[in-house]
């Protein structure tokens, strides 16, 4: 059991919020019960996760992509409306981190995602929100062959990315940023990598990535972002000895 206050402390000192210019607002969304004894970690503050929390007692729902977004329409949507109903029912509360926690140097989706793809260092990269939220890989020992690349991301990612096989036969240095950031090409690109792994790809990229002679990986926007909740919530079950479930609610997109 833990104070709901000082996990969410605990979080907003660790991923610093408010460095970042996001689409929406990041720590405590959703106020419910004081004391924790379970978290619920997912990528997205859908009904389905939030009945999947509350199926599993959970007092806590922690996730990457929580219910307010700059580019919703003003107001109370139906959908919003029912989901923040039955948090009010149950009395749970609902945290979110988005670009805070792809930006983390450690339990950042990006960082994980490159040493899970066995780069030997990594480093910042993917600017535009105030501070870089990506981070471009390095692998060592002369590269990584790009067939053996795509491979890796298809087991890391559980699932098969699309692939514009348009760079060099070995890789040695690799941009990464999860999500929807077909958008931060041009800057790998600049930067003279060897590939670029996001999410969702976007029409203008295949072009694109084959006159600059640069590897496109998209491997799934969901794919691509359960890393990083899942460590958070890792992290306050070591801390804090609360339990800690993560909800897998695959969306092809």
């Amino acid at each position: 059991m833990a104070r709901r206050d000082d996990l969410i402390a605990d979080l907003d000192s660790l991923l610093e919020p408010g460095a970042f210019r996001d689409l929406g607002p990041n720590g405590l969304q959703v106020p419910g019960i004081e004391e924790v004894e379970r978290v619920v970690t997912g990528v997205t503050a859908s009904r389905a996760l939030i009945e999947a929390a509350i199926e599993r007692d959970a007092e806590l729902v922690l996730v990457h992509h929580g219910l307010f977004w700059d580019f919703h329409p003003t107001g109370l949507s139906s959908i919003l409306a029912e989901r923040l109903r039955l948090l009010f029912r149950h009395d749970v509360n609902l945290a979110a981190y988005h670009l805070p926690l792809d930006g983390h140097e450690s339990l950042g989706n990006n960082a994980l995602l490159a040493e899970r793809l066995g780069c030997s260092s990594h480093g910042p990269f993917g600017e535009g929100f105030g501070r870089p939220i990506g981070r471009v890989g390095c692998f060592g020992d002369g590269g990584i062959d790009a067939a053996a690349l795509f491979e890796r991301v298809a087991d890391v990612c559980a699932r098969e990315p699309l692939v514009f096989d348009a760079g060099p036969e070995r890789i040695e240095r690799i941009g990464i940023v999860s999500g929807s950031a077909a958008k931060s090409l041009p800057e790998a690109i600049a930067a003279g990598l060897d590939a670029f792994l996001t999410g969702e790809p976007a029409e203008h990229v295949m072009a694109d990535a084959h006159e600059a002679g640069i590897h496109f990986i998209a491997a799934g926007h969901y794919a691509t972002e359960t890393f990083g909740v899942r460590a958070l919530g890792e992290r306050l079950a070591r801390g804090f000895g609360v339990d800690h479930v993560f909800v897998d609610l695959p969306n092809p997109i």
